[in-house]
């Protein structure tokens, strides 16, 4: 897939879910698949309706998120932001990058770069990064972003990953 410039990238509303999760589970297998087998990913799209509920509750009480999409309307790619939790007061920053997915052929583009900016406004910011992901990994040290020596040994259906923090400050 060739990105074109005619993609936009907006706030998803609740017709946007189902198609954005879709997208996102594809990427997940992208982003993913050298680190987790079948029955991970088919336990998540089992959970799909699960999920849907889940985002359209969040979007009903003024979460946000955006979508990238081309003329047509296929999405391409979806970021989201979240205030940081206390256990991440720590870091000086008010803001968490919680997911960042584009489609493997458009890595490299300059979406996800453009989706992320969408998302923090240049703000001083924090990601949780899965330490195997050497593709995110780099992708947020070019963005500024460093590994600040916090991780945290994953559980449930991550279990046998580890996730390090990551913070940009600006100033």
């Amino acid at each position: 897939m060739e990105l074109k410039s005619d993609y936009r990238i907006r706030p998803a509303g609740q017709a946007e879910i189902r198609p954005a999760l879709l997208m996102k589970q594809q990427a997940w297998r992208e982003a993913y698949g050298h680190l987790r087998d079948e029955s991970f990913f088919t336990a998540c799209e089992n959970n799909f309706e699960a999920e849907v509920a889940w985002w359209e509750r969040g979007i009903a009480s003024g979460a946000e998120f955006f979508i990238a999409e081309l003329a047509d309307g296929t999405i391409i790619g979806l970021a989201g932001g979240t205030p940081v939790i206390d256990e991440d007061r720590d870091t000086g920053v008010e803001i968490e990058l919680g997911m960042l997915y584009v489609l493997s052929p458009l890595y490299g583009t300059g979406l996800g770069e453009h989706l992320m900016e969408t998302v923090l406004s240049q703000r001083d910011a924090l990601v949780w990064v899965i330490e195997k992901n050497a593709r995110a990994r780099a992708f947020y040290r070019k963005h500024g972003f460093i590994a600040d020596g916090t991780g945290e040994e994953l559980t449930g259906s991550w279990a046998g990953l580890r996730e390090i923090r990551m913070v940009r400050k600006r100033g």
